[in-house]
């Protein structure tokens, strides 16, 4: 089981690889804010399979808050892209 997961995890990184060239070639912001967010799953997906391998449960307390930085990043990122400011209109 333990090769499983290291096989698993070994091609999650040459997919992530593959994202990360979409990231920086993509032909608008868009592709390349997704292409960023898909490579920030593959890695928290390794992170659970790492933690999983090899029986640590704070690698799984890392991808959980790697992923909830990764959704807000994300959010941020597509409200500025969208709007051109940060702040909403209940701001000051």
């Amino acid at each position: 089981m333990n090769a499983f997961f290291w096989g698993l995890a070994s091609f999650l990184l040459i997919n992530a690889f593959a994202c990360l060239w979409r990231a920086f070639v993509g032909p608008t912001v868009v592709d390349r804010i997704l292409a960023t967010n898909v490579v920030c799953t593959k890695a928290l997906l390794v992170l659970v399979l790492l933690g999983l391998a090899f029986g640590r449960g704070l690698l799984l307390d890392v991808a959980l808050v790697y992923g909830l930085l990764n959704f807000g990043i994300t959010i941020a990122a597509t409200r500025l892209l969208e709007t051109g400011r940060l702040k909403g209109s209940w701001q000051r």
